[in-house]
């Protein structure tokens, strides 16, 4: 596996991620994603909400208000416990997060003593209105969970869902992290897609392990995560557990103070076994929280059965950003060629965030650049096309390669009399001879 300072380089160089305000130095936590990192992005949504929503009959979609009302935030308990324990080093007075130490009491870059932990909530404040005192007060929210919670009648009475059912959501979350870190992967701004399935009490268990089951298989189809990378961790009060490589690389947890149990999907960066994704039973611990602080009842009555309860919540939830960190991962390949190095970002079709380039042989030559063009702009509607004729032909080959783009069509010399051009293949670099009109076509053809 490529290490992290390569990958962060060829992210910069290729355009997939920069640094947030680079010209003014950046700020911790907080990153851009350039022209090929936002369609990565929205290729991992797209097949995120393909599987969840699309593909389903049982679950429905909703985009909620990032800022909420203050009440929220209070019933569901994040005012109160969203927490890091944080140590500051007594000579440097740079922050740690206690947990991320295993236990040293010394500062991992000077060595000086550290303080005594304490409780850093990780919500960022801000106010709404011309006022900035407390009444004025809201949260950036760090989950975008609740926003489905408090919907949750609007949601099931406009759609007459009955349980179970679930309700998905992609949207922006805050965390005013004590350390980030490991470029992407943990941020002070990200993308979260969650979903919260809504079911029968005491038929949790079993849809627990089904959404375990549903979502593993997603990260190895979706990514083509190979063998040994990808593991289960089981999160109880009681132990915590690994399902999968390296059982004994385990570090007890405890659930959130809203779940009973997790599971949480880890894969093996360079940097070690970390999260990707949580599947939390949440039980009802929102909807009565909610329910109790609002006053406004939240029950499902069940029609057939002429039962009325509280829902139990299963929720799988994963960020974005650290899927793409993932998705490069995996895609990462150096190979040789003619002596030569190969990099090639090898993602899935679905993933991949140039599908063709159109290239011309000869720059120089404006009938060839007029046919490149024009065949560029007819593949553009259908497949994410890029026109590039800034360097020698293997030069454009090998830039291609390394973003990850499937496929080059060539239009050469030849192509003014046979009216056919070359499709090179990224993987296996073959090429075939394609007359110009069924290009289109063939394209869509294999990329199905």
């Amino acid at each position: 596996m490529v290490d992290l300072e390569t990958l962060v380089s060829l992210c910069k160089r290729r355009g997939f991620v920069f640094s947030g305000s680079e010209i003014y130095g950046g700020l911790g936590g907080f990153w851009d994603y350039g022209p090929l990192g936002v369609e990565l992005k929205n290729n991992i949504k797209r097949a995120w909400w393909l599987a969840m929503v699309q593909a389903r009959d049982d679950v429905v979609g909703l985009d909620a208000a990032v800022l909420m009302n203050a009440s929220v935030w209070r019933a569901s308990g994040h005012a109160e416990t969203f927490n890091d324990l944080m140590v500051e080093c007594l000579e440097n007075h740079h922050r740690f997060r206690a947990d991320m130490l295993d236990g040293a009491s010394a500062c991992p870059e000077c060595g000086s003593s550290l303080s005594a932990p304490r409780p850093f909530n990780t919500m960022f404040k801000t106010h709404v209105g011309a006022l900035e005192d407390e009444s004025a007060r809201v949260w950036l929210r760090p989950e975008t969970a609740q926003g489905i919670f408090v919907n949750f009648q609007n949601v099931q009475q406009a759609m007459r869902k009955k349980i179970p059912f679930g309700i998905a959501q992609i949207g922006k979350a805050f965390r005013n992290e004590v350390q980030t870190g490991n470029f992407i992967f943990r941020d002070r701004e990200f993308e979260q897609m969650e979903m919260e399935f809504f079911v029968k009490p005491g038929t949790e268990d079993g849809w627990h392990d089904y959404w375990r089951d549903q979502r593993l298989a997603w990260w190895q189809s979706t990514f083509q995560i190979g063998a040994g990378r990808i593991r289960i961790k089981q999160i109880r009060r009681e132990a915590t557990t690994i399902i999968g490589p390296d059982p004994d690389d385990v570090r007890p947890e405890k659930p959130p103070h809203y779940s009973k149990g997790n599971y949480d999907l880890e894969y093996k960066f360079p940097m070690g076994w970390n999260e990707i994704e949580g599947i939390a039973s949440r039980t009802d611990y929102d909807l009565s929280s909610h329910q109790r602080v609002s006053g406004k009842e939240l029950a499902y009555f069940d029609e057939e059965t002429q039962e009325k309860y509280l829902p139990y919540v299963v929720e799988p939830a994963m960020g974005v950003e650290r899927a793409v960190l993932v998705a490069l991962f995996e895609a990462y390949q150096e190979e040789k060629v003619r002596n030569e190095k190969r990099v090639v970002l090898k993602f899935p079709p679905a993933l991949a965030p140039l599908k063709a380039a159109v290239l011309p042989l000869l720059r120089n030559r404006p009938e060839l650049v007029a046919m490149a063009k024009g065949l560029a702009q007819t593949l553009r509607p259908h497949l994410m096309t890029v026109y590039d004729d800034t360097a020698g032909i293997g030069r454009l080959y090998r830039r291609q390669d390394e973003i990850g783009t499937l496929w080059c069509v060539t239009v050469d010399v030849q192509s003014l009399d046979d009216r056919q051009v070359t499709i090179r293949e990224r993987d296996t670099m073959e090429q075939v001879r394609v007359p110009l009109a069924e290009v289109k076509d063939r394209l869509l053809e294999r990329l199905r």
